[in-house]
């Protein structure tokens, strides 16, 4: 699959994740749909992490855009997306660990269906992560078409970063 590319469509798959809950402190709740095609008209930040609680995507990667998230806002995102090929419940679990709460969807790729079809996808198998893994990813999407695309080519974040997608709003 080629990679998607700045004036492309998001292809329209169902992730899963489990909304923001309060009152679920210690325990995960169902998971729930969440349709890509839901972004129509709206303004969303996409990144992709190899794996939740991994070093890099724990402890740099989600907390910047936890942490930028009024600066997003104020730039006219209406949505941030978290998106790895773990299940819902793992990325619930990290959602309350880096207390992410209602800010950003933490959204689970389970079967592949996204990183596959935007040429995003990794094979981890020979670190024992698996065949199927998101690449280190940032996209910005307008109405479903994406309008940045920062993929990481080495260790680490840069172009898939906070500070980098927020340069290109």
């Amino acid at each position: 699959m080629t990679q998607i590319q700045v004036g492309d469509t998001l292809p329209i798959v169902v992730l899963k994740y489990c909304p923001y809950d309060p009152a679920l402190e210690n325990a995960c709740g169902i998971p729930q749909v969440f349709d890509l095609n839901s972004l129509k008209g709206k303004k969303a930040v996409i990144f992709g992490v190899p794996g939740a609680f991994t070093p890099t995507c724990n402890n740099q990667h989600l907390p910047e855009f936890r942490q930028k998230y009024d600066e997003f806002v104020k730039k006219g995102v209406d949505q941030i997306i978290c998106l790895s090929t773990g299940d819902a419940f793992v990325m619930d679990a990290w959602g309350k660990w880096t207390k992410s709460n209602d800010k950003i969807i933490l959204a689970s790729d389970g079967n592949g269906e996204f990183v596959k079809a935007t040429g995003l996808d990794q094979d981890l198998s020979k670190m024992g992560m698996g065949s199927i893994r998101s690449k280190r990813f940032a996209l910005v999407a307008d109405d479903l078409k994406v309008t940045y695309i920062g993929v990481e080519t080495s260790p680490g974040v840069s172009v898939s970063g906070a500070d980098a997608v927020l340069a290109h709003l």
